[in-house]
Parts: C-alpha cells; sequence; structure tokens
C-alpha cells in the first residue's frame, strides 16, 4: 500500500526552492508581510494534476469523472460547483453537474447517491453544501462511499485521518497545509491557533498540524490551540499573541485584528463571508483577517479572496485522480464498506 501510496505522500512532502517559493508571492512592502497568492500556488497544483491525469489516461486507463450532486438554487453554491467543473476541465477530468430541487426528499437522495456509488465511470462523488434544513448532512456524507468521497466528510475518511493513516482528505484543510508547507513556514514545535472548531474545516486543519510527522500520513508537530463560539476574545488574544501561525476559520469579519498578532506571525485566512462595501454599496468578499492591520505585522498572509479558496478547488482534483486510481481501497476500508 505505501508504494501504491507514493503520488500522495509525495505530494504531502512537495516543497520549493527558496527563489521558487517568492515567485508564488505577490509582491510586498518590506514592512509588510509577503502576500501568499494562493491563486499562484492552485495553478501549480493543478499543473501537476493536468500532468498526472495524462499519464494515467496515456497508460490505458479510463480518463477520471467527477460527479457532484447540487440540491437547490442557492447561488454561492452554484458558483462554487461551477468553480469545480472548470477545474475538472482545465486538468483533464470529465464532470457532470447533477440538479435536484430544494424540495428533493432525503430518500431520494440517498438513493441518488447510491447509484452513483454504484456507477462505475464515477471516480469522484459529492455531494454540495449546504443542504436544505430538511436533510441530515451527515447521514448525506456517510452515504457516499469513502474511495469516491473527494469531499473527505465520511466518517471512515475523517478517522483514518485522526489516527494519521491514509485517507482521501477534506480540500479545505489540505489546501491550508499545502499553502503552509510549500511556502517554507516551519510548523515542527511551532504554537498554532486554529480559530473555529468546525468538523469540515477548523477540527482537520488542527489534526494536520498537530500530528506526528513520522506517521503514515504525516503532520505539521506543532503544539495546536482550537478556539470556538465560547472563547472570549481577550483569551482568543492571549492565545493568538503567542501564536507564530494563526489559522482564521470561524466565518466572523474581522475576528483577527492586529493588536492580537505577534510581530512576524504566519496568518492564514480560511473565512469567507459576503458583505456590503460602505464605498461603493457592492457586495464584496471578506475574511476573518483584519487584512490592511495584520499584514503589517505578520511575516506571511493570505488574502480574500485568492487565497485558500483556490487551493480548495485545486485540492480537490487531486482527490479526485487519487479515487479514480483506487488509490484509497484497502483491504480494512472494503471491509467496511462491504
Amino acid at each position: 500500500m505505501a508504494t501504491a501510496l507514493c503520488p500522495l505522500r509525495a505530494l504531502s512532502r512537495a516543497a520549493l526552492r527558496p527563489r521558487d517559493r517568492r515567485l508564488l508571492h505577490l509582491s510586498a512592502t518590506r514592512d509588510d508581510a509577503v502576500v501568499i497568492s494562493g491563486r499562484k500556488l492552485a495553478r501549480q497544483i493543478r499543473q501537476e494534476a493536468r500532468h498526472e491525469v495524462e499519464q494515467w489516461v496515456a497508460a490505458g486507463n479510463k480518463r477520471p469523472h467527477l460527479s457532484v450532486v447540487l440540491v437547490g438554487d442557492n447561488p454561492a453554491s452554484h458558483s462554487y460547483v461551477l468553480n469545480k467543473t472548470k477545474a475538472a476541465a482545465d486538468v483533464g477530468i470529465s464532470s457532470e453537474t447533477i440538479l435536484r430541487p430544494a424540495s428533493i426528499s432525503e430518500e431520494e437522495l440517498l438513493d441518488l447517491i447510491g447509484k452513483l456509488n454504484n456507477d462505475a465511470n464515477v471516480d469522484g462523488l459529492l455531494v454540495q453544501l449546504p443542504l436544505p434544513e430538511h436533510i441530515d448532512e451527515r447521514k448525506i456524507c456517510n452515504a457516499v462511499t469513502p474511495d469516491k468521497d473527494v469531499d473527505g466528510f465520511h466518517v471512515i475518511n475523517v478517522g483514518r485521518m485522526c489516527l494519521d493513516q491514509y485517507s482521501m482528505l477534506p480540500a479545505t484543510p489540505w489546501g491550508v497545509w499545502e499553502i503552509i508547507k510549500r511556502t517554507g513556514i516551519p510548523t515542527l514545535g511551532k504554537n498554532v491557533v486554529v480559530a473555529g472548531r468546525s468538523k469540515n474545516v477548523g477540527m482537520p486543519i488542527a489534526m494536520l498540524l498537530h500530528t506526528d510527522g513520522r506517521h503514515e500520513r504525516p503532520g505539521g508537530d506543532a503544539t495546536v490551540t482550537i478556539s470556538h463560539r465560547y472563547t472570549p476574545k481577550e483569551q482568543l488574544k492571549q492565545h493568538t499573541i503567542r501564536a507564530d501561525i494563526v489559522v482564521a476559520a470561524a466565518g466572523i469579519p474581522n475576528l483577527i485584528t492586529a493588536d492580537m498578532i505577534k510581530e512576524g506571525a504566519a496568518v492564514i485566512d480560511v473565512g469567507i463571508t459576503r458583505v456590503q462595501d460602505p464605498v461603493t454599496a457592492k457586495p464584496k468578499l471578506v475574511g476573518d483577517v483584519d487584512f490592511e492591520g495584520v499584514k503589517k505585522k505578520a511575516s506571511y498572509i493570505t488574502p480574500v479572496p485568492g487565497g485558500v479558496g483556490p487551493m480548495t478547488v485545486a485540492m480537490l482534483m487531486k482527490n479526485t485522480i487519487i479515487a479514480a486510481k483506487k488509490l484509497l481501497k484497502p483491504k480494512e476500508l472494503e471491509a467496511l464498506t462491504a
């Protein structure tokens, strides 16, 4: 199994020369943080994915195929899905978007997922979240067979990730992990604060950063503190002011301000909220970090948009290739899903 999974290990250990890392950054003044361009990093990863798909198909294998189930008419969800299918086309992955009305019953959705699980043409399968309130999201995520679960949300994939075993990693946490590693931000023995404990983002990010770098799925060997909605702001500040890395994933605009960050910290902003621009009165996307203030103290910072978002889509493409190659189908997983 270790040999078959070398592509996954190779990606997780990808490292760039210092000169190459600089090419992935937007310009910055000497006094400001280096602004990490998630778009440039994502283009690099998508180029890697495109090459991998070309080699796979040239060897006589079927072109990887991604099926996306989109329920309802949430504009943000439709936009996210469009970005995913465009990225798939860019790297040579075929894809389809299966639209269903918000009125679909949970049973009907489970039946559709079951059919896609059994379709040999479908390599990767995801159900775009959020779902209508009458549908149990956890039940839906667990209905997707683990080896097609390119979102990495199935309980088996989550469990294997927590045990430092190979698994389908959730795309956004994996994207954060790749940003940190490919930028050359050290994690071993460092203090990290993850603001946000969601099971799909905050918790997996914390797991990837604190786990053992010597294990099957290497982690970052950092000391990680997780905050959440009941963490008082002043207590949060006590943690962030000592942190070498702050990952903001709470979905609260301007949660992290300059007075909460120590000089030279790396700040990764995962939050994304649509607000009205006070000047133009038009909607705009903002993160959890006061970007203009924090970049004057941090060593590295990701922007919103253009930071973690593009990386999420890029890692989803990598997961689809892993699914197509059946790299995550060990005997114990087969037994659990039989």
